[in-house]
């Protein structure tokens, strides 16, 4: 199975239903103190994240959003304001699947499947550490961790560019 040609017009149509009712939704969250989960249990967060791209033109992601797993086995389940599932996001060693609309792709990387949902490569391994709190090193990506007691994360790209900015704000445990 591979990304069909369409797969480009599908993202833009995604990345403009989605982007201004979660910029509301997004500045307005607030939420308690998050606890990290303890080592070696099962992983499970939940909540919203942006990804901008500063290309010419900016592209804007935004997504309500569950992950489970770990950096090696994972699932990522993109939806909408309204709570339907836009993407699925699946992986594991030996492979890396998004299931959208009802058919599935599959993809060489767990890097090549984030590029093709958000138009960039998101570092999702990296992710499973920088919410457990740990400082996880990612060429070009410059993680902020000093808000996730407030259950918010920020990480920039700033190489290759052109830069990135992903925000995750977390649901309240």
């Amino acid at each position: 199975m591979s990304a069909t040609p369409t797969a480009p017009m599908r993202r833009r149509a995604m990345l403009a239903a989605l982007g201004l009712p979660w910029l509301g939704l997004v500045a307005c969250a607030t939420r308690a103190p998050l606890a990290p989960p303890a080592e070696g249990a099962t992983q499970s967060w939940s909540g919203r994240l942006g990804l901008v791209i500063a290309s010419d033109p900016p592209q804007q992601f935004h997504a309500g959003f569950e992950l489970t797993g770990d950096a090696q086995s994972g699932e990522l389940r993109l939806s909408s304001p309204l709570g339907s599932i836009l993407a699925e996001l699946k992986w594991r060693p030996d492979e890396a699947l998004l299931v959208q609309d009802g058919q599935t792709h599959a993809f060489p990387s767990v890097d090549a499947l984030s590029a093709a949902v958000t138009g960039t490569a998101v570092p999702l391994q990296a992710l499973f550490a920088w919410l457990r709190g740990v400082p996880e090193e990612v060429p070009g990506w410059q993680a902020d961790l000093s808000g996730l007691s407030d259950g918010r994360l920020l990480a920039r790209r700033l190489s290759p560019l052109p830069g990135a900015e992903l925000r995750v704000i977390l649901d309240p445990a």
